[in-house]
């Protein structure tokens, strides 16, 4: 994983906070100064807390666990659909679905729906519906899509989640924290970064800020999956060599026994009489 240096955060933009009456206290840790009223963010401590939690998200994905990735404004929903898809992650990039992790078998039950759906186009009964019900299950299974799609594979809560402008994502953070879940964010001069695991302070607003952080975690995240590849490979190879021996050992061991039963055999033989 290469970590952005001072000069590529610098020209992203990622040193721009906002106006200092909208500042939270909480952040001063992180900001540097002041500058014509707005308030300019430590990049040394970007850098170093975006390889911290680089380093945290590629364990989880090593680990086979799921980051759900969320960021609903504008300027980040494109960014972020791509990067997660990328490293094949869901995502919510339309509005949060108000107890999706709460009240998560909820969810579940709507994407099996959406399922079903398909099921009903694929098995032919779509056919047999009037054209008004085609008409109100094709406008349900496009809103379910909009909303959910992008999470149709996630069967459990996921292990952990990474926001785009907790401010503006509050309430998924708040279900995260109320159930346990590390929350990783890019956190602005505006926002409080208390409720926040792995805190990144840097631009949430400018796309290029955004885009060179996804960047950044995705790469992480992407190292994380394939170091498991090469693991089960190696626990897979081992398992084969390991079947190998006693494979041979079975293979002497009846080869001992035939050849112990073979001289018995002969002495059968020797002590029959010959027909006369």
């Amino acid at each position: 994983m290469s970590t952005p240096n001072f000069d590529q955060l610098l020209e992203a933009g990622c040193h721009f906070g906002h106006m200092k009456r909208k500042w939270n206290p909480a952040m001063a840790p992180y900001i540097f100064m002041e500058r014509n009223g707005i308030h300019i963010i430590d990049l040394y401590k970007t850098q170093a807390k975006l390889e911290e939690a680089a380093a945290a998200l590629r364990n989880i994905a090593k680990g086979g666990k799921k980051i759900l990735f969320v960021a609903t404004k504008k300027q980040a929903k494109e960014i972020l659909a791509e990067k997660a898809q990328s490293v094949n992650m869901p995502y919510v990039i339309e509005r949060w679905p108000g107890g999706m992790l709460t009240n998560f078998p909820t969810i579940r039950k709507a994407v099996k729906k959406m399922t079903s759906i398909d099921k009903m186009q694929k098995d032919g009964t779509f056919d047999n519906l009037s054209k008004r019900e085609k008409l109100q299950i094709s406008r349900q299974r496009a809103k379910l899509e909009k909303n959910l799609g992008s999470i149709a594979d996630l069967n459990r809560l996921p292990s952990a989640l990474f926001v785009v402008d907790v401010c503006k994502e509050h309430i998924a953070v708040a279900e995260a924290n109320r159930l346990g879940i590390p929350v990783f964010a890019i956190v602005d001069t505006n926002s409080d970064p208390n409720n926040v695991d792995f805190v990144i302070p840097a631009n949430d607003d400018a796309s290029k800020s955004i885009e060179i952080i996804l960047n950044t975690v995705c790469e992480s995240i992407n190292e994380g999956l394939e170091e498991r590849k090469v693991e089960k490979a190696d626990e897979k190879a081992a398992g084969e060599n390991a079947e190998a021996p006693r494979r041979d050992r079975r293979r002497v061991s009846r080869k001992s026994d035939n050849e112990a039963e073979a001289p018995v055999e002969a002495e059968a033989a020797a002590e029959t009489p010959a027909a006369e």
